[in-house]
């Protein structure tokens, strides 16, 4: 299966380490990518756990982003700039059959020796 984070490389070898153990993601772009293919596959744990507890959704929150991960389409993913604790991406998506995109500069630090997305910038 190709990466939803980037298609020119396969799941098994990108995102999917990430998603087994968040301690084996070395840089906030890594950590970035393998939250886009945990939205894309609907990986609502990882998204928890590779949240920052201060800003992590709460249950109800929780519930709420899986059911929307689960109705769009997502297409696409695009890194635009990157600083030591920054990404800036494009995520593309389809839904209610209109292409919509998240355009976001987000911040990402490190809690419990590991990265985590802190909030948007």
């Amino acid at each position: 299966m190709k990466c939803p984070c980037n298609p020119s490389k396969l799941y098994f070898n990108c995102c999917k380490k990430a998603h087994q153990n968040i301690l084996s993601v070395t840089t906030p772009e890594e950590l970035m990518r393998s939250r886009y293919s945990a939205f894309v596959m609907g990986n609502i744990d990882y998204l928890q756990i590779s949240h920052h507890s201060s800003t992590r959704p709460n249950k109800a929150e929780k519930k709420e982003i899986l059911a929307w991960t689960k109705s769009v389409e997502w297409i696409k993913l695009e890194v635009l700039n990157k600083t030591e604790n920054t990404v800036e991406f494009k995520a593309y998506f389809y839904e209610n059959g209109m292409l919509n995109v998240i355009h976001e500069n987000s911040l990402f630090v490190q809690e419990k020796n590991h990265w985590v997305y802190k909030e948007a910038q």
